[in-house]
């Protein structure tokens, strides 16, 4: 659980003039996050980058920020590469993920210049070929493999078992070595290394451990069975924060030291010619830095429940409904008051699953109260929907004593704009 958030009165003047409800990053807090990762995850043995997974967050501001704090980016989609675009990003520092790129998204990538392409799949790789003879433009190749370990996470972010959608089972050795030769066949890509993802809000280290064991094993049988230079090697991400006090994730210094220290090892032990070591942060970035921001509206009491409805829901966060993501809260407007109630705390959308908090301990609350929702940074803006034509809430960054916003409030135009009569 965070331990700081903005003070009240900012909040309030937040609330006052952007409304609610209201995403609100600490910029402060972004920042140093980001430090600390580029300036522990490093060697002395080997190159080493920290990608920024934008799919937890993204907007321009938050591009600039990460860009300026040394980050490279790994995006999943033909937009959100045109959102780094247009914050100043170059293509080679943006590594494009995703099982299932278009054609279009793929030319378009191209066409910015030369970065990472991570192939999912045998027909992906086909069209990235198809593409970079076509337009006669290199590419760096990196291959998603499946090392088939499985950390202790929801199902639903679980992304290395055995019938996962996402890369190819680390087993299938003879279409990973097909695939590598195709690439190498063809004079405009050059084929860089692998990739690797177990999950998401991952708490024990130890999966990252068994990860990188895997993974150096299978870089060792590729290069001296195959012959096959394999020179970046990235680990994905999948860092936890911590949500409710049951969250006790370990520090970025000591999982990425851990990591370090182990592919050091393994290099050295193997005596392999990795150059460069890749992680893949989201989460753990925006996640703790992010809070929303809601005003209650009404109450209601059943047989069981004492329920407080707030302005959003489901539609600016919709992670509680879709695998149970627990949070907490605080009523910002009775801040000093004991949290000696225990509230459903309940969205406006049409659906029973629109709860936010099952039991979230407040003190007793009334309706105009500003309610804190905490660590909501990774996955709300990111996932927010229009549903019940809902529009999506304004973002705003903070630091210190000021505040600026970085996306402004959708409006019932704006959702109108892509109507056709």
């Amino acid at each position: 659980m965070p331990l700081t958030y903005p003070r009240p009165s900012l909040l309030r003047e937040i609330a006052d003039n952007c409304g609610t409800p209201v995403m609100i990053y600490d910029e402060d807090a972004l920042r140093q996050t980001m430090r600390e990762y580029t300036g522990s995850f490093k060697s002395e043995m080997f190159e080493t980058s920290v990608l920024y997974a934008s799919k937890a967050f993204l907007c321009k501001a938050m591009a600039k920020a990460a860009l300026e704090e040394g980050l490279h980016f790994d995006a999943v989609s033909g937009g959100e590469i045109y959102c780094l675009a247009g914050a100043g990003v170059p293509a080679e520092k943006i590594h494009f993920h995703g099982n299932n790129k278009t054609p279009r998204e793929i030319e378009e990538f191209f066409r910015m210049g030369r970065g990472h392409i991570i192939v999912d799949n045998c027909d992906e790789l086909t069209l990235v070929i198809e593409t970079a003879e076509r337009m006669a433009s290199p590419m760096d190749i990196i291959i998603r493999v499946n090392p088939g370990v499985e950390a202790h996470t929801h199902e639903y972010i679980a992304t290395a078992t055995k019938d996962s959608k996402f890369g190819i089972s680390i087993d299938r050795e003879d279409e990973i070595r097909r695939m590598i030769e195709a690439a190498e066949n063809c004079p405009h890509l050059s084929f860089k290394g692998f990739h690797s993802h177990i999950g998401s809000q991952i708490l024990e280290v130890e999966a990252f451990a068994a990860e990188i064991r895997v993974m150096f094993d299978f870089v060792d049988r590729v290069q001296q069975q195959w012959g096959v230079e394999v020179e970046e090697l990235d680990l994905g991400g999948g860092f936890a924060i911590s949500y409710t006090e049951k969250d006790n994730p370990p520090a970025t210094e000591e999982v990425c030291s851990r990591i370090i220290a182990l592919c050091e090892e393994e290099i050295t032990r193997r005596k392999l010619d990795i150059r460069r070591l890749m992680i893949e942060p989201g989460r753990s970035i925006a996640g703790d830095a992010g809070y929303t921001l809601y005003t209650a509206g009404c109450r209601k009491m059943t047989d069981s429940k004492s329920f407080i409805f707030v302005d959003g829901g489901m539609a600016d966060n919709i992670r509680p409904a879709l695998y149970n993501a627990e949070y907490t809260c605080r009523n910002i407007t009775r801040d000093n008051a004991k949290a000696d109630r225990t509230y459903a705390l309940a969205g406006k959308c049409c659906e029973s699953g629109d709860i936010l908090i099952k039991e979230a301990r407040l003190p007793e609350t009334f309706p105009g109260d500003l309610i804190l929702v905490h660590s909501t940074g990774a996955y709300g803006y990111s996932m927010a929907s229009n549903y019940n034509r809902l529009p999506r809430p304004a973002v705003v960054f903070t630091s210190g004593e000021s505040y600026r916003t970085v996306i402004r409030r959708e409006t019932y135009e704006d959702m109108m704009t892509l109507d056709v009569e």
